[in-house]
């Protein structure tokens, strides 16, 4: 089937708010008394919120309204980092193929785990480049589970096979790959690498190499 819709992944796809989500978990490790490091955020890519804490707390216990403390702790930290965030913190390439994917008339869905997206979308000025959005409110599920993704292409009125999925997580790849969808998976091989097309970044990238090489 031709590829007729995107669904692009926002952290580390669009814009690269890693440092923002690892300041915000360094604030809050810190008050925590826990040692945090960037390596250790690196391993929450694309993992979601509550899994993320999990993680970061590193077996630590709290009860469950404490962790839901923490959770909106940590995110009112990142909320103000990313008050910073305009258009020039696109990261290359990024406009220039959405709006090329938008000119061919193709379909093009956000799909992120994150429950700020359509804020760093607006504060990214590309609100109007995406026919839809799917974030951390639109499924119970979250990545590895294909859910997201799904509910995405719902959105956009389009088959799995008639989607590609960008990445740059494994989780996300995995969820992709889960859900029947074309993946081109951004970074390198050790963690995209089970994507159908790897690149290292959207710098040069346009819609025909992506088309081409997919249906390959």
């Amino acid at each position: 089937m031709p590829i007729q819709g995107f669904i692009f992944d926002l952290d580390g796809v669009i814009t690269d708010t890693a440092e923002y989500h690892y300041r915000a978990w360094k604030r809050l490790a810190d008050e925590l008394g826990i040692p945090f490091t960037r390596e250790e955020n690196e391993a929450l890519r694309g993992i979601p919120r509550r899994e993320s804490l999990l993680l970061m707390l590193k077996g630590r216990s709290y009860p469950e309204d404490v962790l839901t403390e923490l959770m909106e702790r940590k995110n009112g930290y990142y909320l103000e980092f990313i008050r910073e965030i305009s258009p020039r913190d696109l990261l290359p390439g990024a406009r220039e193929l959405l709006q090329e994917i938008r000119a061919a008339g193709l379909k093009i869905a956000l799909g992120s785990a994150s429950k700020n997206a359509r804020e760093v979308i607006e504060r990214l000025g590309i609100t109007d480049l995406f026919d839809a959005i799917a974030d951390g409110y639109s499924v119970t599920r979250q990545k590895p589970a294909p859910d997201l993704f799904l509910h995405a292409a719902r959105l956009l009125d389009l088959p799995p096979t008639a989607c590609v999925v960008v990445e740059d997580a494994a989780a996300g790849v995995e969820a992709a790959l889960a859900g029947g969808f074309y993946v081109v998976g951004i970074g390198p091989q050790e963690r995209v690498g089970r994507a159908h097309l790897v690149i290292p970044s959207l710098s040069g990238i346009r819609l025909q190499d992506i088309c081409r090489r997919l249906e390959q």
